[in-house]
C-alpha cells in the first residue's frame, strides 16, 4: 500500500510539471483572476476558456516550458482586490505588475507561497491595512514596489530578511513609527525609498551597512528626530541621497565627503544648521547639490570650486553670508545657481557665463549684492532665467541682454540700476518677463523693435524712463500686464494699445503723458484694471471702455479730462472700483449699474459733476456747454476757485506738519488731528506710529472699493497687511442716505466683530486696528503671495506661481474648511457675502485663508434669510436669487465658492468676452460639457497636459462646482457637505497629503523648478 502511495505521488508530481496539465490549472486560475478583477475597458477580453494556453492572452507572458511566468496588467484601470484570487496557484509566476490600477484591499498573506516570485510592482493603488510581513519569506525577491498605495501601520522588521532584494520602494503611504533597524540587513539592496510616509524615530545608523545601496530616499512628510547619523559616510557605491522635507536638524556630517560617487545630493527643506561642509568639494562627480530652505550659516566655501561636474547648485533660502565666490564663474557645467534670500554681499562673479555655456538659470535675489552685472552673463547663449531683483546692483544693463534670445524670465527690480532698455531688449523673441521697476533707469523707451510675441509682463514702473511709450506696442499680442507708472514718460498713448487683445492689466499712472485716451482700447477685450491718473490728458473719456466686460478697477484721476462721464460704463458690471476725480468733467454721474456703490470722492474735483452722490443738483448746477460765463462771471469764479486752493493748500501742510509719517493719501474729517489708538486681538510687537509710518504710497500692494492695502514691515522685521478704509464711519458726520448707508463704515463694524472674534487657519487672522474715531485701520497677517485671483489670472505687478492641480485642489479644500467653519462652527453663524478668488489669499505655502469680511453677516439661525437694502458682492459671484430678491443666507456663500472652484478647474475669470451669449463662468461651463470636447475643452493647460492629469479627481471637483453654483438654493450642498465631498475626491489624502515621489521631485525637474513664486 505504501509503494502504491509513493508510485501516486510520482505521478501527480509529473503531472504538475507536464504542461498540458499545469496549462489547463493555469487557465483556471486566470480566469478566477479575471472574475474577481473587474475590467471596464475589456482589456482581457481574449482570456477564454476556450483556450488550451493561456500565452497568447493580454499581459500574459510564459516561459520556455509553457508556464505563466508573468502578469503584465498595469495601466488597466481594474478595479477590486486581490484577497481570493488564485495567484497562488501559478507557481511559476515570475513577474506580477499590477501598477497604475485602482484595486484596493489588503495585499494578501498568500504572495508569500509563489516559490519563484522575482518582481511585484503594485504601485499607484488603493492598496490598505498593514504590510503583511511574510512577504519576507520570497527568497527570489528582487523588486518590492508599493509605492504611493494607502498602507498603514509600522514597517514589518520581517523586511530584513528578505535574501535578495535588490530595489525596495514603500513610499507614498502612511506607514508610521521608526524605521526598522533591520532594514540595515539588506545587503543585496542598490535602491531604498521610503519617502512620503508618516515615520518618525531617528534614522538608523545601521542604514551605513547597505554597501551596495546606490540610491536613498527617506524624506516628503516623513518627520525624524535628530540629524543625519555619520555612518551615511559608509555608504560607498551611493550616487544619490534625497532627504529633503524630513524634519532633519543638527549638521551636514563631514563623512559625507567619503561618498565619492555621489552624483546628487538633496537636503531641501529642513532645519539644518552649521556652515557648509568643505568636504562637500571632495565629490568629483556630483552634479546636483540642493541644500536650500535650512537655516545654514557662514560662507560658502571655497572648497566647492572642485566641484567640475556641478550642474546645479540650490543654497536659496539659508542665512549664508560672505560675498559669492568668484569660482562660481568657472565652473565648466554650470546650469542652475540659485543663492536668494541668504545675507550675501559684495558683487556677482564678473566672469559669470563665461565658462559656463549651459548656464540657464541665476537667482541671486533678495541679498545684498552692489556691483553691477556682468557683461558676458550670456556668453553661452542658453541663459533663460535672470532674478536679481532686491539687490543693491547698479550701473547700465549690459547691451548683451539685449542679443540674449533664449531669455524667457528676468527679474531685476528694487535695484539702483541706470541707464535704458539696451536695444532689441523688447524684440527677444522668447522673453515672458521683463520686471525692472523700482530703479533709477533714465534712458528713453525706444519705439523699434517691439517684437516679443511671447511677453506676457512688462513691468518698468517707478523708474526715471523717459520717451514716449513705443507705437509698435501692439506687436506685443501676448501681453497681459503692462506696468509703465511712475516714470516720466510723455507722447500719447498710441492707438495700436488696441491690438493687445490678451492684456489685463494697464498701468501708466504718474507720467506727463499728453492727448486723449485712444478709442481703441475698447478692444482690449481682457482687460479688467486700468489706471491712467496722474497724467495730462484730455478730450472725453471714451465710452469703448464700456466693452470692457472684464473690467474691475478703472482709474482716470487728476488729468486734463473734460465732457460727461459716458453712460455707457452704467453697462459695464464688473466694475467694482471707479475713480474719475480732479478733472475737468461736467454733467450728471451716472446712476446705474456699479455706480450706485462709488462713493463722493470717486468724483471729487470735477465741479460740474451734478448728482448722487455729490449735493449738488443737476436741476440747479448750469452746464458749462449751455451757459457761457460772463467776463465778470469767469473773474468771480477764478477768485473763489483761487481762495479755494489756497485754503486747501493751507490744509494740506497743517496736515504734513501734524502727522509727517502718515502717507500720501487724503483721510476723512480732521482724522489726522485726532490721537490714535491701537486695539490689539493678541500681544503685538508695535505701535500705532509703527503702522502710521508705514501708510505711503511705496507700500500700496492693492486698491479696492472698501479702501487701500499696505504692506508694512514692523521695526521687528515682521511684515502686516493694513487697510486703510475708504471713508469715514458713520459718527464722523452725517451722511446721504443712499444705498450704501448700511455698511458706510466700508466694512469697520463687520470686520472687527467677525474677525476680532474668531480663530481658524484657514481664515486670516486679524491682529488688531487702529482708530482715531474718523479713519480706520485694519492689521492683518501678511500674505506674501497675494490672493488666488491674482496667482490664476495674473493680476497684479508680481510674478505670480503656476499652481499644479495638487496645489489647486488643497486650496479648495482649504478655503472650503474656512466657509464651513463660518457656517456651522460659529454661533450665530457668519456669512461672508464676498466670496470670490480674490478674498482667498495665499500664504508663503500656498495655503488658503478666507479674507475680507467687510460685508459679513451675522444670522441667529442657518434657515433664516435676510434681505438686504442693495445687492453687495462682486460681479460674476452674485448667487441668482441675491441679485434678484435682494435675500441672503450661507447658500449665496456656497454659490460664490461654487464659481472659485469653475477658476480653479478652468483658469478663467467669472466673466470673460470669450463666453459670448452665455454671460458668466458658470452658464458657460455648463454649455461647453455638453460639446464634443466636453470637459478636456475646459481645463486650465496650465496644470499640465492631460494625459497626466488625474481626470477622475478634476471632474469630481468640477461635479462639486456645478452643484455649489446651482441656480435653485436648495439644490445646493451645506458647507459641511461641500467639505466632505472634496475630501472624497482624495480618500487616501485627506487633509491634502502630498504624496510625491522623491523620484520625480529630483533631477531635472528639481533643477528647473526653481522657486515657487517665480515659476
Amino acid at each position: 500500500m505504501r509503494l502504491l502511495l509513493i508510485a501516486l505521488a510520482i505521478i501527480l508530481a509529473h503531472a504538475a510539471q507536464d504542461p498540458e496539465v499545469a496549462g489547463s490549472e493555469e487557465v483556471a486560475a486566470l480566469l478566477g483572476v479575471k472574475e474577481l478583477l473587474v475590467d471596464e475597458f475589456g482589456h482581457t477580453n481574449d482570456w477564454s476558456a476556450s483556450d488550451s494556453s493561456p500565452c497568447s492572452w493580454t499581459g500574459i507572458q510564459c516561459d520556455d516550458d509553457g508556464f505563466v511566468s508573468a502578469l503584465n496588467l498595469g495601466g488597466k484601470s481594474l478595479n477590486g482586490s486581490l484577497s481570493g484570487l488564485p495567484l497562488a496557484r501559478l507557481r511559476h509566476l515570475v513577474n506580477i505588475s499590477l501598477e497604475q490600477n485602482n484595486l484596493a484591499g489588503p495585499l494578501p498573506p498568500e504572495l508569500s507561497l509563489l516559490p519563484r516570485l522575482r518582481f511585484l510592482n503594485i504601485s499607484h493603488n488603493n492598496f490598505g491595512y498593514g504590510f503583511p510581513a511574510n512577504l519576507s519569506a520570497i527568497a527570489t525577491l528582487e523588486v518590492l514596489d508599493t509605492y504611493n498605495n494607502n498602507f498603514s501601520g509600522p514597517l514589518p522588521p520581517e523586511l530584513g530578511a528578505l535574501q535578495s532584494i535588490r530595489h525596495l520602494h514603500l513610499g507614498g503611504s502612511y506607514f508610521s513609527g521608526a524605521i526598522p533597524p533591520e532594514l540595515g540587513n539588506l545587503t543585496t539592496l542598490r535602491y531604498l525609498a521610503l519617502s512620503g510616509n508618516s515615520l518618525t524615530g531617528r534614522i538608523p545608523p545601521e542604514l551605513g551597512n547597505l554597501g551596495e545601496l546606490e540610491e536613498l530616499y527617506l524624506g516628503y512628510y516623513n518627520e525624524f528626530e535628530g540629524g543625519i547619523p555619520r555612518e551615511i559616510g559608509k555608504l560607498a557605491n551611493l550616487v544619490r541621497i534625497d532627504l529633503g522635507f524630513c524634519g532633519l536638524t543638527g549638521r551636514i556630517p563631514a563623512e559625507i565627503g567619503n561618498l565619492s560617487r555621489l552624483d546628487s545630493i538633496f537636503l531641501q527643506i529642513n532645519n539644518l544648521s552649521g556652515p557648509i561642509p568643505a568636504e562637500i568639494g571632495l565629490l568629483s562627480a556630483l552634479k546636483s547639490l540642493d541644500l536650500s530652505n535650512n537655516l545654514l550659516s557662514g560662507p560658502i566655501p571655497d572648497e566647492l570650486a572642485m566641484l567640475e561636474s556641478i550642474a546645479l547648485v540650490n543654497l536659496f533660502r539659508n542665512r549664508l553670508s560672505g560675498s559669492i565666490p568668484s569660482f562660481f564663474g568657472d565652473l565648466p557645467n554650470l546650469e542652475v545657481l540659485q543663492l536668494w534670500a541668504n545675507n550675501l554681499t559684495g558683487s556677482i562673479p564678473p566672469q559669470l557665463g563665461q565658462a559656463s555655456l549651459s548656464l540657464m538659470t541665476v537667482d541671486l535675489s533678495s541679498n545684498s549684492l552692489s556691483g553691477s552685472i556682468p557683461d558676458k552673463i550670456c556668453w553661452g547663449g542658453a541663459l533663460q532665467v535672470l532674478i536679481l531683483y532686491g539687490n543693491q546692483i547698479g550701473g547700465a544693463l549690459p547691451e548683451s541682454l539685449g542679443q540674449c534670445n533664449t531669455l524667457v524670465r528676468v527679474r531685476l527690480g528694487h535695484n539702483q540700476l541706470t541707464g535704458g532698455l539696451p536695444k532689441n531688449t523688447l524684440g527677444l523673441p522668447n522673453l515672458r518677463m521683463l520686471e525692472l521697476l523700482d530703479n533709477r533707469m533714465d534712458g528713453i523707451i525706444a519705439d523699434a523693435p517691439v517684437s516679443a510675441v511671447e511677453l506676457e509682463l512688462l513691468d518698468l514702473s517707478q523708474n526715471r524712463l523717459r520717451g514716449s511709450i513705443p507705437r509698435a506696442i501692439g506687436n506685443l499680442t501676448n501681453l497681459k500686464n503692462l506696468l509703465l507708472g511712475d516714470n516720466r514718460i510723455s507722447g500719447r498713448i498710441p492707438a495700436s494699445i488696441g491690438m493687445l487683445q490678451q492684456l489685463s492689466v494697464l498701468d501708466a499712472s504718474g507720467n506727463a503723458i499728453s492727448g486723449e485716451i485712444p478709442r481703441s482700447i475698447g478692444s482690449c477685450v481682457r482687460l479688467s484694471s486700468v489706471d491712467l491718473s496722474r497724467n495730462q490728458l484730455v478730450g472725453a473719456i471714451p465710452g469703448e471702455l464700456a466693452q470692457l466686460k472684464a473690467l474691475d478697477a478703472l482709474n482716470v484721476s487728476r488729468n486734463g479730462l473734460s465732457g460727461e462721464i459716458p453712460r455707457e460704463l452704467e453697462e459695464a458690471k464688473a466694475l467694482t472700483s471707479a475713480d474719475f476725480s480732479y478733472n475737468r468733467l461736467f454733467g450728471p454721474i451716472p446712476s446705474q449699474g456699479q455706480f450706485g456703490f462709488f462713493n463722493e470722492s470717486s468724483f471729487a474735483g470735477n465741479l460740474g459733476l451734478c448728482g448722487a452722490p455729490t449735493a449738488r443738483n443737476c436741476s440747479v448746477l448750469a452746464s458749462p456747454r449751455r451757459k457761457p460765463r460772463s467776463a465778470r462771471d469767469r473773474a468771480v469764479f477764478g477768485w473763489l476757485f483761487g481762495s479755494m486752493f489756497l485754503a486747501a493748500l493751507l490744509v494740506g501742510c497743517i496736515t504734513v506738519v501734524l502727522f509727517p509719517g502718515g502717507g500720501k493719501g487724503s483721510s476723512c474729517g480732521r482724522s489726522r488731528r485726532r490721537p490714535w489708538k491701537l486695539t490689539a486681538f493678541q500681544k503685538l510687537d508695535f505701535s500705532a506710529a509703527d503702522i502710521l509710518d508705514c501708510l505711503s504710497e511705496d507700500n500700496v500692494i492693492g486698491r479696492g472699493g472698501s479702501g487701500t492695502v499696505y504692506k508694512a514691515m514692523m521695526r521687528s522685521g515682521e511684515l502686516v497687511a493694513v487697510k486703510r478704509l475708504a471713508s469715514c464711519p458713520v459718527n464722523s458726520g452725517k451722511r446721504s442716505s443712499g444705498s450704501r448707508s448700511s455698511h458706510d463704515d466700508f466694512g469697520f463694524s463687520a470686520e472687527v466683530q467677525t474677525l476680532g472674534k474668531i480663530r481658524h487657519m484657514n481664515i486670516v487672522k486679524l491682529l488688531g486696528f487702529c482708530s482715531n474715531h474718523e479713519t480706520n485701520l485694519l492689521v492683518y497677517e501678511y500674505m506674501p503671495n497675494g490672493s488666488l485671483g491674482e496667482v490664476l489670472h495674473g493680476v497684479g505687478t508680481k510674478a505670480c506661481p503656476v499652481l499644479d492641480w495638487e496645489t489647486r485642489y488643497k486650496v479648495a479644500v482649504q478655503a472650503a474648511n474656512g466657509l464651513c467653519y463660518l457656517h456651522h462652527d460659529c454661533s450665530p453663524l457668519i456669512v461672508h457675502r464676498d466670496v470670490k478668488s480674490n478674498n482667498i489669499l495665499l500664504d508663503s505655502n500656498l495655503r488658503a485663508h478666507v479674507a475680507d469680511f467687510g460685508l459679513a453677516k451675522l444670522f441667529q439661525g442657518s434657515d433664516k434669510s435676510e434681505s438686504m437694502s442693495s445687492v453687495a458682492g462682486s460681479y460674476g459671484y452674485i448667487a441668482p436669487e441675491y441679485a434678484y430678491t435682494l435675500k441672503v443666507n450661507e447658500k449665496s456663500d456656497i454659490y460664490s465658492f461654487g464659481v472659485v472652484l469653475l477658476e480653479l478647474v478652468t483658469g478663467r475669470r467669472p466673466i470673460e468676452p470669450g463666453y459670448g451669449d452665455e454671460i458668466d463662468i458658470v452658464k458657460w461651463v455648463r454649455k461647453m460639457i455638453q460639446t464634443k470636447d466636453g470637459v478636456l475643452a475646459i481645463l486650465d493647460p496650465r496644470m499640465g497636459s492631460t494625459d497626466l492629469l488625474p481626470l477622475h479627481e478634476v471632474m469630481l471637483v468640477l461635479r462639486v462646482a456645478l452643484l455649489c453654483s446651482s441656480d435653485q438654493p436648495a439644490e445646493r450642498p451645506a458647507m459641511r457637505d461641500v467639505v466632505q465631498m472634496l475630501y472624497d475626491v482624495k480618500p487616501k489624502v485627506v487633509g491634502a497629503k502630498d504624496h510625491s515621489s522623491s523620484r520625480e521631485l529630483s533631477g531635472s525637474t528639481r533643477m528647473s523648478s526653481g522657486r515657487l513664486i517665480d515659476v
